[in-house]
């Protein structure tokens, strides 16, 4: 049975509630849920009535969409899930879904190869370990990077709706220097993720040099819609290659590009061989002694963390700045293990 969007809107509203069990839900209270959830993703203001959610929680317990769900009411009038760890998205794959995967994973395969396919590598992967998970019992034997204390990921959803459809936003955002929160009107641009983290670029009403500002996600307190400015066009950054001479996130519009050439270890180098730091490595010289090699990027936060990284291996050549800012962290970092002369004990006798 084919379940339409607004439909598969109202199931998952109403089994997030059911699996809230710090609070009773009437039927009057899953109307109000489904209706603000349907506002909020399609923009539909009407609502929904009564006769509708029953029927959706009909549909939920019976086997037509292979729910099966054990909701139960309580007091004639409280609606919740009889076994508490239940969830629609809990449900096992079906034989015939394993086999319909199955055979797109293997169409899919065909293109992993291809450059504008790139993007499917990962998602391909996916869908095998998924796959092989419900044929298994469980067992997985690929393991994806992921961190589930990281904060602000339920902003992605609605800042990437904002970004395509040009909306303003209020965002009440804390930076790891600030006391407090503040309010900002921003205007969002680009989500980037590096290293597990997202980032948010933008445009700030209140900013000075064209406003632009970058916004880490895990810092972001709340989001919504903003009514007090029209939307600021992005005329600062070209969203598909402002990253292309960087390494992380950290950045300015207009920000110089500069070689910088290192040298690394014999022992090292297969690995910047095999994982490049940058798009534009290129390999000046390779010896007995290690591998001389250049990358033109722009100077960051990000980049000094992965020469440092290197710890022993790597010496920067150049440029002359950068050589005196990495030497002048090493030296930092060695203060911490170097102990600290200590004073001579008082005199006991007084003398």
């Amino acid at each position: 049975m084919p379940i339409n969007k607004l439909a598969l809107v109202r199931y998952k509203v109403i089994d997030s509630c059911l699996q809230n069990r710090y609070r009773k839900w009437t039927l009057e209270d899953l109307v109000t849920a489904c209706s603000d959830a349907l506002y909020e993703y399609e923009g539909i203001k009407k609502g929904i009535s009564k006769r509708t959610v029953q029927l959706d929680l009909q549909n939920m317990r019976s086997e037509k969409l292979g729910y099966n769900a054990p909701i139960i009411v309580t007091d004639k009038k409280y609606y919740s899930y009889e076994d508490k760890k239940y969830s629609i998205t809990n449900i096992p794959l079906s034989g015939s879904d394993l086999n319909t995967l199955s055979e797109v994973v293997q169409i899919l395969r065909q293109f992993k190869g291809f450059g504008y396919f790139q993007e499917l590598t990962g998602m391909v992967s996916k869908l095998e370990d998924k796959i092989y998970k419900q044929q298994n019992k469980g067992k997985s034997f690929i393991h994806f990077e992921t961190n589930n204390l990281l904060k602000g990921l339920e902003y992605i959803d609605p800042l990437h709706k904002a970004i395509i459809n040009k909306t303003p936003l209020e965002i009440t955002y804390q930076s790891f220097r600030a006391r407090q929160a503040g309010e900002i009107v921003f205007h969002p641009y680009l989500l980037k993720e590096y290293r597990n983290r997202w980032f948010l670029f933008g445009a700030k009403s209140q900013a000075k040099r064209n406003g632009f500002i970058t916004i880490a996600l895990d810092r972001i307190i709340s989001v919504k819609e903003s009514t007090k400015a029209e939307f600021i066009e992005n005329d600062i950054f070209d969203a598909d290659t402002f990253f292309d001479d960087a390494i992380g996130v950290t950045k300015s519009p207009n920000q110089p590009t500069l070689e910088v050439v290192l040298n690394i270890c014999t022992e090292m180098a297969p690995y910047v061989i095999t994982k490049p730091l940058h798009p534009s490595q290129k390999i000046l010289k390779r010896d007995k002694d290690g591998m001389i090699f250049s990358i033109n990027v722009i100077w960051n936060f990000e980049l000094e963390r992965e020469i440092l990284g290197f710890g022993e291996h790597v010496k920067v050549l150049s440029p002359r700045l950068l050589v005196k800012q990495i030497k002048k962290r090493t030296q930092k970092m060695l203060e911490h293990y170097t102990p600290t002369p200590q004073s001579p004990p008082p005199d006991a006798s007084g003398s």
